[in-house]
C-alpha cells in the first residue's frame, strides 16, 4: 500500500495530473488554522525564515527558491529541474513530504485530509505578495 501512495505521489508530480477540479475547493480561514501546524517552521505572511523557508508567495514559485535558505542537498536536487510549487505537486507534498522528497530535512509527516491540504493552499495563495 505504501508502495502504491508513493507511486501515485510520484506521478502526480510529475505529470501534474491533479487538476483543480478534482480537489476540494479551499478555504483561507480554514488554511490559516491547519497552517498553525507548520507554523513553528515556517511564515506565510513575511520574508522571514525561521526553521524552514518562508512560504510567503509559495504557490507558483519555483522550488528551492528562497536565496536566503539553506536547503537539504534532497531539496535542492528535486528542484534541480525547475520544478515549481504548483497546487497539484503542493498537494502531494503536504500529504507526505518525506515521501516525495527522500531525505529532506522537513519532519513534518503530512497533512491529513484532502480538505486540509485544499484549504492550507487556499490560504497560502492568499498571503502571496501582490
Amino acid at each position: 500500500m505504501r508502495i502504491g501512495l508513493c507511486l501515485l505521489i510520484s506521478f502526480i508530480a510529475a505529470t501534474g495530473a491533479a487538476r483543480a477540479g478534482d480537489a476540494p475547493t479551499g478555504d483561507a480561514g480554514a488554511g490559516e488554522r491547519v497552517f498553525r501546524k507548520c507554523g513553528a517552521c515556517h511564515t506565510a505572511t513575511g520574508p522571514e525564515n525561521r526553521v524552514g523557508p518562508s512560504l510567503q508567495g509559495v504557490v507558483g514559485r519555483p522550488v528551492a527558491h528562497v536565496a536566503s535558505y539553506g536547503y537539504s542537498d534532497a531539496m535542492t536536487a528535486f528542484a534541480s529541474d525547475g520544478k515549481v510549487w504548483d497546487e497539484a505537486r503542493l498537494s502531494a507534498y503536504l500529504l507526505a513530504p518525506r515521501a516525495m522528497v527522500p531525505g529532506t530535512r522537513m519532519s513534518f509527516a503530512g497533512l491529513k485530509t484532502d480538505k486540509d491540504i485544499a484549504d492550507v493552499i487556499a490560504y497560502l495563495k492568499s498571503t502571496s505578495v501582490q
